[in-house]
């Protein structure tokens, strides 16, 4: 068999293994610890030749969904369920009560969260780092660089880079630490309210050592998201770049139809 005819396009063979497999995952017919089917067991099933197995092994792997084990095959990955990533995360009431975005997130959902800091110090302004927060390249700026982790599987990481004039005064966000609320809350207590937050969001394949970070099978999708947080005085004082495994989100906003 070569290719199928649907919705108005052939589809490869090897696409249509690597859905079939993806599928049973996904349904639970591949458990979490199972061994997907080795490449001569698959050979065998679909009708199809080695080469062909091969390349759909390619697409399996790159759903993020398998691990792959030298020597031993590929294994369904013990991964949480998806959560909801929503545009109500940063709202001020969730702040006030303590609650940092992604630990109130995380509740919602009924996870067990948590967020491990890797660094926190000045460094120099990436140049389109620096562009986003109107500062030269180069200038000095706080960095705050962390680990995400969801029922103990790592599930995104973000660095936060702030103004250094914005944060010099905030001792609290060069603490591991910053305190209930996150360190949006900080900025708000010390007068930078903000009026809005901007994100772009971008897919792609993880570089070997993004995927190494998040537990990821190399060349898995990642979804790449940056974010300014805008003050009511129209300054952007924290950009936020972040990678996370695409399996583990599902991004959900509400966008008004009126002006």
């Amino acid at each position: 068999m070569g290719a199928a005819v649907g919705g108005g396009r052939a589809v490869p063979r090897y696409l249509q293994i690597a859905e079939d497999i993806v599928q049973q995952i996904r349904v639970g017919s591949l458990k979490p610890g199972d061994q997907v089917p080795s490449e001569s067991e698959l050979v065998e099933r679909y009708g199809v030749a080695g080469g062909t197995v091969r390349k759909a092994m390619l697409e399996i792997r790159a759903s993020g969904l398998v691990d792959t084990r030298h020597g031993k095959g590929s294994y369904v990955k013990d991964r949480p369920p998806v959560r909801h990533r929503s545009s109500d995360r940063f709202r001020r009431s969730l702040r006030k009560d303590g609650k940092a975005a992604y630990l109130a997130e995380s509740e919602k959902s009924g996870a067990t969260a948590k967020v491990s800091v890797i660094s926190v110090g000045p460094m120099a302004a990436p140049d389109g780092i620096a562009q986003r927060l109107g500062v030269a390249a180069g200038t000095q700026v706080l960095a705050r660089r962390r680990l995400y982790f969801r029922n103990g599987a790592p599930v995104e990481s973000a660095t936060s880079y702030l103004p250094w004039d914005v944060v010099r005064d905030i001792p609290e966000l060069f603490a591991e630490n910053p305190g209930g609320g996150g360190i949006y809350a900080r900025l708000e207590e010390h007068g930078h309210v903000f009026a809005e937050f901007v994100e772009t969001l971008q897919a792609r394949p993880a570089a070997k050592a993004e995927a190494s970070e998040l537990a990821l099978s190399p060349g898995a999708p990642v979804v790449h998201l940056v974010r300014e947080a805008i003050t009511e005085e129209g300054r952007v004082v924290e950009v936020c770049d972040t990678l996370m495994a695409a399996d583990q989100f599902v991004f959900e906003y509400r966008i008004p139809a009126t002006d």
